[in-house]
């Protein structure tokens, strides 16, 4: 098997739900949203996901993820570490902050359990942690040789089918809505990974306070599937 193949296969098994970090635990508000009737229907839901795709993922979770791939890559190590500690620090509640610590420090483990890091990797993950789910996933994607376009479509996509999974959950919307969904929203995918690529570091922003609210209301709720 040649290498292009081969990191095909390899950017399957980091897309997939299968993937043993919890996301699937996780709703970002979502729940919230739904449960306390400001989302009321699957139409309300998509525009909420598409909002979050274009004005959240887009300028703020993509670039970021941008820029910790091209510096794993390049080994600049420092640029890897300050990424890594702004993307932790903008999290604007606990449920999100936790999040993204819990799922990145899952994939590190799995990454040294698979033993699939080199010593570089091990040095800078030590220096940056905790270590946020988009340096884990960067991590990943140099371990494996994925190409660097590949792997934020396929973080974009994770992202939104887990969006889609929680609103299947938290919504009695059926499965074949659910794909209608994705359908839609992914054919943004593309353009969204070319703009995130040509956002400048100082228009990254992680300014959301509609994500945020429902995120922090998410925590109090008395009844939930979900973590965050």
């Amino acid at each position: 098997m040649t290498r292009a193949p081969l990191a095909l296969v390899r950017l399957l098994q980091l897309a997939s739900p299968a993937l043993p970090i919890g996301a699937y635990s996780y709703s970002q508000g979502l729940e919230w949203m739904a449960q306390s009737g400001v989302v009321r229907d699957a139409a309300a839901m998509q525009g909420w996901i598409d909002d979050l795709l274009h004005h959240v993922m887009a300028t703020g979770e993509a670039p970021v993820l941008w820029r910790l791939l091209i510096a794993i890559d390049t080994g600049d190590h420092r640029a890897f570490v300050e990424w890594n500690a702004w993307f932790r620090s903008s999290r604007e509640g606990a449920e999100l902050r936790a999040e993204t610590l819990q799922t990145g420090g899952s994939l590190v483990k799995l990454l040294v359990d698979l033993d699939v890091l080199d010593d570089g990797a091990r040095e800078v993950i030590a220096a940056a942690a905790p270590v946020t789910l988009p340096a884990a996933f960067a991590l990943a994607v140099r371990a494996w040789a994925i190409p660097l376009d590949d792997a934020v479509t396929a973080y974009l996509w994770s992202w939104l089918e887990n969006q889609v999974l929680a609103m299947l959950k938290a919504m009695a919307v059926g499965q074949v809505a659910g794909q209608r969904m994705l359908l839609a929203l992914g054919t943004a995918i593309p353009a969204i990974v070319v703009r995130s690529r040509a956002v400048v570091a100082d228009d990254i922003t992680s300014f959301a306070p509609g994500l945020a609210i429902a995120s922090a209301r998410h925590e109090t709720q008395y009844s939930r599937l979900f973590r965050s």
